[in-house]
């Protein structure tokens, strides 16, 4: 067993002043809250609606959002708020087609802890 390499928990691996990876993050992914999911999973509904309705400028931020919007995405809890705040400025230009998702927006942001 001689030279296998396990690695449990964080790990940072360094060459010399060049080359470094930074820090590999070995934990999983924590189980999002179900009461998160199903407000997740209603928003990217009303977001599909939404980007047939609105400017292509307006979709394209959409397209760009969705996948880091998705209750299955591992990404940062600072990259899912920019999602949010970018989907719910592409709302409230939409007037009153997109009240329900600025709404929507509003209360994920509070089940984040970020409002």
């Amino acid at each position: 067993m001689s030279g296998d390499s396990y690695y449990f928990g964080d790990n940072v691996t360094m060459h010399g002043g060049t080359g470094n990876t930074g820090m590999v993050k070995n934990a999983a992914p924590t189980a999002m809250d179900p009461q998160l999911r199903a407000a997740v999973e209603a928003l990217t509904a009303q977001l599909r609606d939404l980007r047939t309705q609105v400017p292509p400028p307006a979709a394209q931020t959409i397209d760009e959002s969705l996948p880091v919007l998705a209750p299955d995405a591992v990404v940062q809890p600072q990259a899912r708020t920019r999602a949010l705040m970018a989907v719910a400025g592409v709302a409230a230009t939409a007037g009153a087609l997109g009240a329900p998702v600025v709404e929507a927006v509003n209360g994920i942001l509070q089940l984040l802890g970020a409002r």
